[in-house]
């Protein structure tokens, strides 16, 4: 009779956990030598006189201490620069991705589940996985609006520790409701959930639920707001950060890695909040080439472009996979979502680049029609 096999023991992998291994990393693509139009990134460069200047402040910094009074320098100037509501605090994350990992570790109490709308995010629910919570995730409707019966069953259901509410929504580039959201926070409240307000991309927004906080503060006490400075004009710096009640933020901040923001992310940050006028221009030219873009797109056979409160548009296209190659062919790299959810199908997501690189996109777009 032959002996079983033993278990390999020995393998290192063993270590890690089998739903981690199974997982697929974050893709990013790659962009080398491409007209990049597929990371919603701000597509204007400094001036080379602001690069100057920056790069004088970069190279005064005393990278050879840790971080220190310079981050809370950080934290007073984004409370003033969002103006930030009586009672609140404010804490700094090495991106909204940092500060959605934090939020999940905090609430991983027994049994903890977090819900969102989707499509949507993809670190919302990879977060709630990688901490071990359960995943609630509601379609919207046909239309990318949030379906509020499906959202309130959820909600009443698994009474989540953490619901996400992106706005606008990340791809789909629409605001929602106020009026349902304020419904889906009052539900929330009644078994003490917090609501996360994500506004990524508040620059290109029309609206924001920061006005909601200040208006309402009782009704809003367990809503936390996140924004990110990526959109904004500082995606390779990764500054988040992280609105809400002080007692909230105080515990969340408890989670956060000492150090967790350099001090070179830090100075660069001041800096562009210094000339804060130049990145509003940059927004609003993104806005305007926003509109024509969209005109633009629909004035493509088969072509369906949808609206955008961000500085991306979500189309619907004849054949997403040929189109994606063949701007691909062409230079021209953009983000096929067709197949991230059902809702999707035929998508691609456009960040809106420069006048340029906009009009070489409708020029690939009808080459290939």
């Amino acid at each position: 009779m032959s002996a079983v096999p033993a278990m390999n023991n020995n393998n290192p992998l063993n270590t890690i956990r089998q739903d981690v291994q199974s997982m697929h990393a974050y893709a990013i693509q790659d962009s080398a030598g491409m007209v990049k139009l597929d990371a919603m990134e701000n597509p204007f460069a400094l001036s080379p006189a602001l690069q100057a200047e920056l790069g004088a402040r970069l190279g005064a910094v005393a990278i050879h201490r840790y971080p220190g009074a310079r981050i809370d320098d950080l934290k007073q100037a984004l409370a003033a620069y969002v103006d930030l509501p009586a009672g609140c605090g404010l804490m700094l994350g090495n991106g909204s991705d940092e500060l959605i990992s934090l939020l999940a570790m905090g609430c991983d109490l027994p049994g903890a589940s977090i819900v969102a709308p989707l499509p949507g995010f993809v670190m919302y629910a990879m977060s709630a996985q990688l901490q071990g919570l359960k995943f609630v995730g509601v379609p919207l409707t046909p239309d990318f609006e949030l379906d509020e019966a499906a959202m309130l069953a959820a909600l009443r259901e698994h009474r989540p520790a953490l619901t996400f509410i992106a706005y606008p929504n990340n791809p789909t580039a629409n605001l929602w409701d106020a009026g349902t959201i304020r419904r889906l926070i009052a539900e929330a409240a009644t078994f003490g959930g917090l609501v996360v307000i994500d506004e990524a991309y508040q620059p290109f927004s029309s609206r924001s639920w920061l006005d909601e906080m200040r208006a309402d503060p009782a009704a809003n006490a367990h809503v936390l707001l996140m924004r990110t400075l990526s959109k904004f004009g500082l995606a390779g710096v990764r500054i988040g950060y992280l609105v809400g009640a002080q007692a909230l933020v105080h515990e969340i901040d408890k989670l956060r890695p000492p150090y967790n923001v350099s001090v070179l992310n830090a100075e660069c940050a001041l800096f562009a909040l210094e000339h804060v006028a130049v990145f509003a221009e940059q927004a609003a030219q993104i806005r305007e080439q926003r509109t024509l873009l969209i005109d633009a797109l629909a004035r493509l056979p088969g072509f369906t472009p949808f609206p955008s409160e961000a500085n991306m548009v979500l189309v619907r296209v004849p054949d997403a996979q040929v189109c994606f190659d063949a701007l691909k062919a062409q230079g021209i790299l953009v983000k096929n979502v067709s197949k991230m959810h059902p809702l999707l199908t035929h998508c691609l997501r456009l960040t809106v680049g420069t006048p340029s690189e906009n009009a070489q996109l409708i020029r690939s777009l009808q080459s290939t029609l």
